[in-house]
């Protein structure tokens, strides 16, 4: 198991170091200009992009930044917050993504699980098809747009939560845009759920615990949910990423500063800052192949098989 961990490891730490380099290649083959062009002439945007490097070949541009970014060091806004380190800045717009982003996944996984376990166990009945019709609206309706419905009702009509949102009032204000964020994947949970589990329920390893005489919340937590979670998880891995790296327009509307708005401000700002880009789409990278590492890690744990799968992988 350790060999298969490590080689894991391995494969993802490569994989990162090639989406890197494809991200800086992107980010400087981009149209735009990475200064403030309407304040600087031609002369000193040529001055400025000699003193970054930037009229250097590409892959000793690479090295250079490849250089720094081992030693924690993201370099400094070319046109957002000019100047100032993007470690500075991120530490803030993580902490606040991420934080809002944990609220939403454990909002949306444990009600999804409720409501599909709720559907499973009522399959045909009002409760079912209840569970079925909001899993629908959820999945069909962007979450920007239940953030604007919850402003517009909650703050607007009944002034009961800020408007914007207020970091000295953290928990207060995170109420309405975990909700928004947490209902695309409280939806999809809810459907795999159900579907999942009435597949299992369906099964003859099931029916044949039940001819044994085992019944009720035991079967399901024996055998009905434990197989169930395994295609969840697969699920819920993607969308963990979105939620902890923060919707894009959510954060914009709501003016949250995490991760979504500094990815939407460095690109709509007077120059594109290749920097941020380049910044955010490695942190982006990062979060998505680590989860999916844990992912894969975790299906061991939901399924033996897995594991002796494994096993006799390695043997061979």
């Amino acid at each position: 198991m350790l060999k298969y961990v490590l080689k894991r490891v391995g494969l993802a730490a490569l994989t990162l170091l090639i989406i890197v380099f494809l991200l800086f290649w992107l980010v400087r083959i981009m149209p735009g200009n990475p200064f403030p062009s309407e304040r600087m002439n031609d002369i000193q945007i040529a001055n400025k992009r000699a003193e970054l490097g930037l009229d250097n070949p590409i892959l000793v541009q690479f090295w250079n930044y490849i250089t720094k970014l081992l030693h924690g060091d993201f370099g400094n806004g070319t046109s957002l917050y000019y100047g100032v380190p993007i470690k500075t800045v991120l530490n803030t717009a993580v902490s606040n993504s991420f934080r809002i982003g944990g609220i939403s996944i454990l909002l949306g996984t444990a009600v999804g699980l409720l409501l599909g376990i709720t559907a499973a166990l009522n399959r045909g009945k009002f409760l079912d098809g209840f569970c079925t019709v909001f899993s629908i609206i959820g999945v069909c309706v962007p979450s920007y747009v239940f953030m604007i419905f919850l402003q517009y009702t909650f703050s607007f009509k009944i002034p009961f939560f800020p408007y914007f949102f207020d970091d000295s009032r953290f928990l207060f204000s995170s109420v309405m845009p975990a909700l928004s964020l947490s209902l695309f994947t409280m939806s999809t949970i809810a459907r795999f759920t159900r579907n999942e589990m009435v597949e299992v329920f369906d099964s003859d390893y099931v029916r044949l615990a039940e001819s044994k005489g085992l019944y009720g919340s035991k079967l399901v937590r024996a055998h009905v949910l434990r197989n169930a979670l395994i295609p969840i998880v697969t699920v819920l891995a993607p969308l963990v990423v979105d939620l902890l790296t923060g919707a894009l327009v959510v954060e914009k509307i709501y003016g949250i500063n995490g991760i979504g708005k500094l990815m939407v401000d460095a690109i709509t700002g007077e120059g594109i800052d290749y920097n941020y880009v380049l910044a955010l789409g490695i942190l982006y990278s990062t979060l998505y192949i680590t989860v999916m590492l844990l992912v894969d890690l975790l299906y061991g744990v939901l399924d033996p098989r897995i594991r002796v799968a494994k096993k006799r992988g390695e043997a061979a």
